[in-house]
């Protein structure tokens, strides 16, 4: 992973010649330069993957979307970094409720694509978290939060429901500005049905911003929205332990959690 501004070289490689500056979020590692946004690649399969779908899907009045830029010799990636089109806005954690619809319109944009096949090779935190909560992956008895990944998946059943690409991600990653419509940005891709993905956003609204515990009750309508929570909170909960094998930094989020995770399996 870069730690440094991209080069001049491949600022020119993504047609600009801007002074590059750091961006808040994106790990550390996301730059600003005019109005190019610039990422080191982490797994190239998958960001050719976003960028050549994204690059296809178009806006609507109801939602923008980040748009990739091309390198001068026509791909997406050079010298290990991607580059994106900056989209004014910030991102609203209050807004739970338009950055569910937003969610929405992108997954109904997504919903006839093929299961990527670069998440076969992925490996990290975030993905480890995701095959644990679907149970592709043991639930760990030796990480942070154990105890609570055990009492969610005691309560786990299967579902029938359809997979589709979604985007694992939604709450911080929806922008909002004045007179545009909600933009999406930071696409983590995963093969999950679309609701899953709505219940991510809806268990991180109430565990870290205070939103109303109602948020769960109202989707309840969902097909199978108890058991796509459960899933949610395993693959989040989850995640801390895949950075705890991985050998990264990991806090244990009980207090936070178990509050949630009580009102679920309570219901």
């Amino acid at each position: 992973m870069h730690t440094s501004p991209p080069p001049p070289q491949v600022l020119a490689a993504f047609g600009t010649s801007s002074t590059p500056a750091p961006l808040p979020g994106g790990q550390g590692h996301t730059w600003l330069a005019g109005t190019v946004v610039l990422k080191p690649v982490e797994l190239p399969a998958e960001h050719e993957w976003i960028a050549a779908t994204l690059a296809t899907i178009p806006d609507t009045p109801r939602l923008r979307l980040a748009r990739p830029i091309p390198a001068t010799d026509g791909t997406w990636t050079h010298q290990g970094w991607q580059a994106w089109r900056h989209l004014p806005g910030h991102p609203d954690h209050r807004r739970v409720d338009e950055t569910l619809t937003a969610g929405q319109l992108l997954h109904q944009a997504l919903a006839d694509l093929p299961r990527p096949a670069f998440l076969d090779h992925r490996d990290n935190p975030w993905t480890y978290g995701d095959r644990v909560a679907f149970d592709e992956l043991p639930v760990p008895a030796d990480a942070p939060m154990a105890g609570l990944l055990q009492q969610l998946a005691a309560e786990r059943h299967p579902i029938d429901l359809p997979s589709q690409p979604v985007h694992g991600d939604l709450l911080g990653n929806v922008l909002f500005a004045p007179g545009l419509p909600p933009a999406v940005i930071d696409w983590p891709v995963y093969h999950r049905p679309a609701d899953w993905a709505l219940a991510v956003t809806v268990t991180d609204a109430i565990t870290w911003y205070d939103a109303p515990v109602d948020l769960i009750s109202r989707h309840q309508h969902r097909p199978a929205w108890r058991q796509l929570v459960i899933r949610a909170l395993i693959y989040r909960i989850a995640t801390t332990a895949g950075r705890h094998h991985a050998g990264l930094a990991t806090t244990d989020h009980t207090a936070d959690y178990r509050p949630v995770v009580d009102l679920v399996l309570d219901s």
